[in-house]
């Protein structure tokens, strides 16, 4: 159940940076299957690979589902276009852990793209002291979506399968 819920947490990590914005600022993902291979330095998960079947719609809904939650946790939401990409910055709080996160993203939207996060965690347990990491998720357009799959699925490591659509289910996940 530890691993399911660290799972989860990866997720709505990079969908709350991948849809800090509002459903204008940025581009709409090629439809079809993408790879998401997530590279993080200390944590106790430090690389995971997932797959997301999207279509337009499935990415404006992450927006504007995701942006909400967003406001609500975060008092800093910023993003920025810039020459070659994206730059956001924000400062969240879950469950007591104050958050704050720069992330600059580069890519086409349409083949590959990539999101490259560092954050400094502070608070949390009794004793914890602050945790700085380093969070590059690297994703690439594989092609269509397998014939089991419905736009919104993710397939997380081991099989689990969730869908964004299921926000709300996610949301409860967190801790209060």
């Amino acid at each position: 159940m530890t691993r399911k819920l660290a799972l989860l947490g990866s997720a709505l990590c990079i969908l709350v940076s991948a849809g800090s914005a509002s459903a204008d600022d940025l581009p709409v993902r090629k439809a079809g299957l993408w790879e998401l291979k997530m590279v993080r330095t200390g944590t106790p998960v430090p690389e995971m690979t997932m797959q997301h079947c999207t279509d337009e719609s499935v990415d404006k809904e992450m927006n504007n589902n995701v942006s909400p939650m967003a406001k609500q946790i975060c008092a800093k939401q910023e993003i920025k276009r810039t020459a070659t990409g994206y730059v956001s910055d924000s400062e969240c709080n879950v469950a007591g852990i104050s958050t704050t996160s720069h992330a600059e993203i580069i890519g086409d939207f349409n083949s590959a793209y990539t999101v490259k996060t560092s954050s400094h965690a502070q608070g949390g347990a009794v004793g914890a002291a602050g945790r700085d990491t380093t969070t590059t998720l690297e994703a690439k357009w594989l092609g269509a979506c397998k014939p089991e799959q419905k736009p919104g699925d993710i397939v997380m490591p081991g099989g689990f399968k969730m869908n964004v659509r299921d926000m709300d289910k996610l949301k409860a996940l967190l801790p209060k």
